[in-house]
């Protein structure tokens, strides 16, 4: 199988995805009426739930709904909030951008720190960076979400000062305007950022020091390592050129894996830090039953994930070429 059936295989295989997770999606939300359960908690009158039901065609039958539903969604149309009434892909579009900031710059950070001290510790087996570097992975691991926000808010915004207590940018801006500078713009965000994603890169970073040590242990026992030494290339250039990339494959499956769940398990960190992305929009969702969006939510995030797995399988192949050959 060459490069482009490969490509063509992936490609199908996420198309088919898409298709399971909006008919999942679809099903979920329809198992009792959404307007039903909104009606109960704001006391509506039977007409008010038949207007709503109109609005919304739920009263269509559910054929009918879903194919509707299947094209809005493949062409993000996601109608409109039952909490404020606007267009959800109206919210979509900020909310998506900040949690991207956030996860983005919190994943480079963890998967480039991972590496250097799973590499690090891989190189000093049995010694004290190793050992420091292996119990600090399992402890960051284990240490709950909240708790470490909370912990950083603690010391850095209340006690400290440093930085601001949430929000991805000044609540003056709304009344005062954004600054003229994009570049003092930026950096204002940037600083609002710092500690939300300092949270996400504590619990993540763990995963790939131990994944990255257990990989490269594996590699540093091959004959062509010792090889290598004996021609006279320095041990960073083994390490980090020839022994990092034959071990890379797992790590390539782990960052795949750990971005999808810091995408979807942001919603924690958001809500401590009132950062206005995904997270906490699903939270503010769930507390006010906005059924639409939540729609979206579940379909942006789904989206992220299979398109990242993709992405991950043509890396695989770029790598490797036995995985396409197989």
């Amino acid at each position: 199988m060459g490069l482009r059936e490969y490509v063509a295989k992936r490609a199908v295989y996420s198309i088919a995805l898409v298709l399971i997770v909006i008919t999942i999606n679809f099903a979920i939300f329809m198992v009792r009426s959404p307007v039903e359960m909104f009606a109960s908690e704001r006391r509506l009158r039977p007409e008010q739930i038949e207007e709503l039901e109109i609005r919304f065609g739920l009263l269509e039958p559910l054929h009918i709904r879903y194919l509707k539903y299947l094209q809005n969604l493949l062409t993000f149309q996601f109608g409109y909030s039952y909490r404020t009434g606007e267009s959800i892909s109206e919210e979509v579009s900020s909310r998506l951008s900040n949690t991207l900031a956030l996860c983005v710059t919190a994943e480079i950070v963890a998967v480039a720190l991972g590496l250097l001290l799973g590499v690090v510790a891989a190189y000093e087996r049995g010694k004290i960076a190793d050992t420091f570097f292996s119990v600090f992975s399992v402890v960051t691991q284990g240490l709950p979400v909240f708790w470490i926000g909370m912990l950083l808010l603690f010391i850095f915004s209340y006690s400290l000062g440093w930085f601001p207590l949430g929000h991805s940018e000044p609540p003056e801006w709304a009344i005062h305007g954004r600054p003229d500078s994009y570049l003092v713009e930026l950096a204002v965000r940037f600083w609002y950022l710092l500690l939300p994603a300092l949270t996400l890169v504590i619990i993540t970073v763990g995963g790939y020091v131990l994944l990255t040590r257990a990989s490269m242990l594996e590699v540093l026992s091959e004959d062509y390592l010792v090889t290598l030494k004996a021609k006279g290339l320095s041990n960073v250039k083994i390490l980090f050129k020839h022994a990092l990339k034959n071990a890379s494959l797992p790590l390539i499956t782990q960052v795949a894996i750990a971005f999808a769940f810091t995408l979807s398990g942001a919603l924690v960190t958001e809500t401590i830090f009132s950062y206005p992305g995904l997270g906490m929009w699903i939270w503010t969702s769930i507390e006010e039953w906005d059924y639409p969006a939540l729609q979206a939510i579940f379909y942006i995030v789904s989206i992220c994930v299979i398109a990242g797995n993709f992405l991950v399988d043509m890396i695989y192949g770029a790598i490797d070429p036995r995985i396409r050959y197989g």
